[in-house]
């Protein structure tokens, strides 16, 4: 049975909620629940990857806009279920498309524009590191943009500080937290299943695979930290809450 408008309404006040949020290929989705698990309220906006210069992409103010939208049409729709502003949420998670390839410099900005998973450009690298590891890997793993990245040159490798996926990317705007869960983390380079971390014979192997190229980081320190359900992940903070919510609420 359906729980009384008023029971929802008081847990959203009190901030007795779970909000999630996902990046879909084509729509970006936002479903707020209450304290019972129920629906409490819903938002959405649509949008639509771009192919520039042989990369199929999204622009990084498409990422924001499309976060800020999606909320605002969510907080729109408790304001007009429940005649309250949206104030508070007891928890937040962040769904999107796996795979890809964001990498940013020490400032946090993009490098070069974010490859989707839908682009297949990376057979080369996929290839050499599936033969390399004796593991498949797929073109759309992050691992796979990064060295075929590295097969060609490209000159943005030496200043990465970060190489994460479109949910990494979202959940550090808004906490500041370099951090995945172990699924997203698995759609970027091999877990152990043991360890519950990146596979760290693999990780050895593509450092050494790479030495030659005398970049200043290794693997483990561009990518995420690997999260388990339960793991502390961060908090929403200041400047994520004002990103998120442009009313101010």
């Amino acid at each position: 049975m359906s729980r009384d408008i008023n029971q929802m309404k008081s847990d959203i006040i009190s901030g007795k909620t779970m909000l999630g949020i996902e990046f879909g290929s084509t729509r970006i989705k936002a479903v707020l629940m209450d304290d019972e698990n129920e629906i409490a309220a819903q938002g959405t906006h649509d949008w639509e990857n771009r192919y520039e210069n042989g990369v199929w992409t999204y622009h990084v103010d498409d990422v924001i806009e499309g976060l800020r939208d999606t909320y605002a049409s969510l907080a729109a729709d408790v304001k007009e279920k429940y005649g309250v502003e949206l104030e508070q949420i007891g928890a937040i998670g962040i769904s999107a498309m796996m795979h890809g390839y964001m990498a940013l410099n020490q400032e946090g900005d993009l490098l070069v524009p974010f490859r989707t998973w839908r682009n297949t450009i990376t057979q080369e690298a996929s290839e050499k590191l599936t033969e390399l590891f004796q593991y498949n890997i797929p073109q759309r793993w992050s691992i796979a943009h990064l060295y075929q990245a590295v097969l060609k040159g490209e000159s943005h490798l030496p200043e990465i500080s970060y190489l994460t996926t479109l949910s990494g990317y979202v959940h550090w705007l808004l906490t500041g937290e370099k951090v995945l869960g172990v699924g997203d983390a698995s759609g970027m380079f091999p877990i152990d299943i043991n360890t519950k971390d990146y596979d760290e014979g693999m990780v050895e192997k593509f450092d050494q695979l790479t030495a030659p190229n005398g970049y200043p980081w290794k693997l483990r320190g561009i990518l995420p930290k690997v999260l388990l359900a339960g793991d502390e992940a961060g908090c929403l903070t200041e400047e994520g809450a004002k990103l998120l919510d442009v009313s101010g609420s």
